[in-house]
């Protein structure tokens, strides 16, 4: 059964988005080649907010893409960059759309560390996701064999 993660974070000044857009890049390009990967979805939301919806084989897979790479040294700046940012995790069948990811995320996700938060980011008690703005987040096909 898939391990399914979500996470949603809120970019706290304008100044910050050039270099989260670069890491967000260059976790993007991990992830699909990371083992383990299924499929997601990035989502992007009004007010510099983004959402990722991940599939994975088991934590596991998803814990050791986190502690490498791009994503690793992306990790230390979302506290500075981010005054909202929560994350949930759960075991599905198949990978859940984003209402069902907006509805785990505020019934069972948890605000993750942020220096500067906002008044809403311990509660979760952000606007319903635009959910216009998604694209699919697919695993890279494997190399052709000669």
């Amino acid at each position: 059964m898939p391990f399914v993660s979500v996470t949603r974070l809120r970019i706290r000044a304008l100044r910050f988005l050039p270099a989260f857009a670069l890491h967000a890049i260059r976790t993007a390009r991990q992830v699909r080649s990371a083992p383990g990967f299924r499929g997601g979805a990035i989502l992007r939301d009004r007010d510099w907010t983004f959402w990722t919806l991940t599939a994975w084989d088991a934590p596991e897979s998803m814990r050791t893409y986190m502690g490498a790479g791009a994503h690793r040294a992306a990790m230390p700046r979302l506290s500075h960059w981010c005054d909202e940012a929560s994350t949930v995790h759960w075991d599905a069948a198949d990978l859940p759309g984003w209402a069902e990811a907006d509805k785990r995320m505020r019934d069972e996700g948890r605000a993750t560390r942020v220096r500067h938060p906002s008044a809403r980011h311990d509660t979760l008690s952000y606007r319903p996701p635009r959910l216009s703005a998604s694209a699919p987040l697919a695993p890279k096909p494997p190399p052709a064999r000669m």
